[in-house]
């Protein structure tokens, strides 16, 4: 097929605005809990209601996009994700707010479903692996602008001045004033209108699935789930991303509960600071997959994610606001060493066994929850330990790990002619 490069920007873009709109609850939530006088288990509903979708959709999705194609299936997506960012934009309370989470939470479950096929047929299977990682980088600038975003628009909406330029003023309007970081809802909604309208003119190329990307009948699931070995992966999924969303979530609420900082500065900028040495973790991960085994750089980055969050928790301020974000630079390689140790541990079923892996993403709902609820009886900080059982479980893979192919790696040794 030939390369259709209008489409690969397309999925780049959209691979910006699922970053986008995913990785902002961190930075709120110290604003929603002060607002709606929520408790930490509370406040932690709103993650839950967000990637709860992600179990619920992921599955489905693929046999959508099998039946009705990518294009429908992104439109619809963005169709949700529209419909919620408008639910609450016009009725902010937090009633609304986790229908309104998992509303967009569905759309993005349907995004990352149909994306990957798309972007291997429109940039080339030659491509793929670049694009692949170029999209990933992307994903992550998403996270960490998302957060300066926030901090731009409820420091200038809280302090107005007179000569605001187009958008405070028009947010300044709609946007109740003791409820700044609802303009952020606002955001999205046009985000996703725009996107909806994008994608509705444009025309994609119809793509093949490989056979590792078709959805499987429900008797291959039925087989899979009886196999101890795709459980033991699923958890590794659920804890990665209970890791990654338990640290995010909670980074700014604790430097604001424990060390006074602002969440709408200090805050906002430390969550984006997590999210891009996230990013630039995956830089260095991809040169470090090329010189060892991955499951022994799984270890060592477990060992230091684990070290930094004992630093994080009990450190200085000044110490804290860049320990933090040390844990998502070594928890970069994990999501990509987790799942391709997991589907080289299987000589079939691919497109199955990673709907299932996929559905781990529901870790992002039920780790911030536990942390909130146990922040609520003895401390947030205690309620944050919780992570090392997630971390350490990512920690025993890389001990327990038998794929059936390991990861090439460059030898340095001197052959001998044959």
């Amino acid at each position: 097929m030939k390369k259709n490069y209008f489409i690969v920007g397309l999925i780049f873009l959209v691979f910006f605005v699922i970053s986008f709109l995913t990785n902002i609850l961190g930075p709120i939530i110290p604003d929603i809990i002060e607002s709606f006088s929520l408790s930490l288990t509370m406040a932690a509903f709103l993650p839950f209601s967000f990637f709860i979708a992600y179990g619920v959709m992921s599955i489905p999705a693929g046999m959508l996009v099998e039946k009705y194609g990518e294009k429908f299936v992104m439109v619809a997506s963005f169709v949700f994700a529209t419909t919620g960012a408008l639910l609450f934009s016009l009725f902010p309370v937090f009633s609304v707010a986790l229908p309104s989470l998992f509303l967009i939470g569905i759309g993005m479950a349907m995004l990352q479903v149909a994306i990957n096929p798309l972007l291997r047929a429109a940039g080339g299977e030659s491509s793929f692996a670049f694009n692949s990682v170029l999209a990933q980088l992307i994903f992550g600038g998403a996270s960490f602008l998302s957060p300066i975003v926030y901090s731009y628009l409820v420091t200038n909406l809280k302090n107005p001045v007179k000569d605001q330029n187009i958008l405070l003023s028009t947010l300044a309007g709609i946007v109740p004033k003791e409820l700044p970081w609802v303009s952020l809802y606002w955001i999205f909604a046009f985000v996703s209108l725009v996107m909806i309208v994008l994608l509705a003119i444009s025309k994609f190329p119809k793509v093949e699935l490989q056979e590792d990307e078709k959805a499987s009948t429900w008797d291959v699931y039925k087989i899979l789930f009886k196999k101890k070995i795709v459980w033991l992966y699923f958890i590794g999924i659920f804890a990665y991303v209970g890791t990654e969303q338990g640290v995010a979530n909670w980074i700014s609420e604790f430097l604001h509960k424990y060390h006074g900082l602002n969440p709408q500065t200090v805050g906002a900028h430390t969550v984006s600071l997590f999210w891009g040495l996230l990013t630039a973790g995956c830089l260095l991960g991809l040169v470090l997959l090329k010189l060892w085994d991955s499951r022994k750089i799984l270890i060592l980055f477990s060992i230091a994610a684990i070290i930094s969050l004992v630093v994080s928790l009990f450190s200085s301020e000044d110490v804290a606001v860049y320990s933090f974000p040390m844990i998502g630079f070594f928890a970069s390689v994990m999501w990509s060493i987790v799942f391709s140790l997991a589907l080289n541990s299987f000589s079939e079923h691919h497109g199955a066994f990673s709907g299932i892996l996929v559905t781990g993403i529901i870790g992002g709902a039920v780790v911030p929850l536990i942390i909130g609820g146990i922040g609520d009886i003895i401390g947030l900080r205690y309620g944050m330990f919780f992570l090392f059982i997630t971390l350490g479980y990512i920690l025993s893979i890389g001990i327990w790990a038998k794929p059936l192919i390991t990861n090439e790696t460059i030898s340095f040794g001197n052959k001998k002619e044959k």
